[in-house]
């Protein structure tokens, strides 16, 4: 947050952005027992760590996959909730699939997961996936091999063409990932 002070007017002006940083990135992956290296410009969107960065990072990816500009902040914030809550409805029309799976209470897991800021983790991004009728690929930094990784692929049934593709920091927060001209193309 940026706050600049106008002497003439005594007011301050909030300018509210998002870092977006473009790195080369390192991407590996197992392929049909292969591993697969790439390199292509990408960058972490900046999604807010506000309890929703899971689904804003989806909603942010979905758009991109589609061929849309990303969403600004606060229409990501509206996309995150609605996503969020058709991934609920999801996984009550699933509970036969997806009771086993999820911690504590079935029903008082998918009550708690419609609250705005609660994170939500691998049950919600399968469940998206699902409402998307998108694969979603999540990925993580390897700092010993200093790559990304791709540690979860969720929807493969929807195509494995052009996934939804996430970055998981792994303390509890989700990023999107784009390539400076707006998608993420790789071989993978």
């Amino acid at each position: 947050m940026i706050v600049m002070e106008s002497s003439a007017l005594q007011r301050d002006i909030t300018l509210s952005f998002r870092v977006e940083t473009i790195i080369n990135i390192k991407i590996q992956a197992e392929l049909n027992h292969e591993v697969v290296n790439d390199i292509v410009n990408v960058f972490a969107a900046g999604i807010p760590g506000d309890g929703r960065c899971l689904f804003r990072s989806v909603v942010h990816g979905a758009c991109l996959r589609a061929g849309k500009p990303s969403p600004c902040e606060c229409s990501e914030k509206e996309l995150a909730d609605e996503l969020r809550a058709t991934v609920a409805d999801e996984f009550i029309k699933r509970r036969a699939d997806s009771e086993w799976f999820v911690e504590g209470d079935f029903d008082s897991y998918v009550a708690q997961m419609r609250k705005p800021h609660v994170w939500g983790g691998e049950p919600e991004l399968l469940m998206s996936s699902h409402v998307l009728q998108a694969p979603i690929t999540v990925h993580m930094w390897d700092k010993k091999k200093n790559c990304l990784k791709t540690i979860a692929e969720y929807g493969q049934e929807y195509g494995k063409e052009n996934p939804i593709r996430v970055l998981y920091h792994g303390y509890g927060h989700y990023d999107a990932l784009q390539s400076p001209s707006g998608g993420l193309q790789s071989k993978l």
